[in-house]
């Protein structure tokens, strides 16, 4: 069964600012609780380009991530290729101007490789995506 994760955050920077924290995943340690961060393989026409894959290391759990939307100032998003047990796992973050700010919707479905495991994937993700969008809204 599909998991859905929704997560919605307020920045005070604009749409551009939190974009450009996006894009750069050398950042992304430095506001969330990820650990580490490396580019696997660069992109079409640019390091972090569409395709690249850009690996996070955190408490033992690797994460390999594929970036596959990029629309300057609007979205970002990636998709898992592997490190959890899920599957199917793709995340936007759709960002929207709003009195000087910026609305930040972090969305998700997967689907988990061990039936029965989906509720407890969607209840820590869910935890873990509120810290990072958290983390992501109060660094921009």
């Amino acid at each position: 069964m599909v998991q859905r994760i929704s997560v919605r955050v307020r920045s005070a920077a604009p749409p551009d600012a939190v974009y450009s924290l996006l894009r750069d995943g050398a950042s992304w340690p430095m506001w969330s609780p990820l650990g580490s961060f490396e580019l696997v393989r660069a992109g079409e026409g640019e390091p972090e380009g569409l395709g690249a894959i850009r690996l996070f290391k955190t408490n033992g759990v690797r994460s390999y991530e594929k970036i596959v939307a990029l629309e300057p100032g609007r979205r970002f998003g990636y998709a898992l290729e592997r490190g959890l047990p899920l599957r199917d796992y793709v995340a936007y973050v759709d960002l929207s101007p709003r009195d000087g700010g910026t609305d930040i919707h972090w969305h998700s479905t997967f689907t988990p490789k061990i039936p029965g495991t989906g509720w407890c994937y969607r209840w820590f993700l869910g935890a873990f995506v509120k810290r990072v969008a958290a983390g992501l809204a109060a660094t921009a």
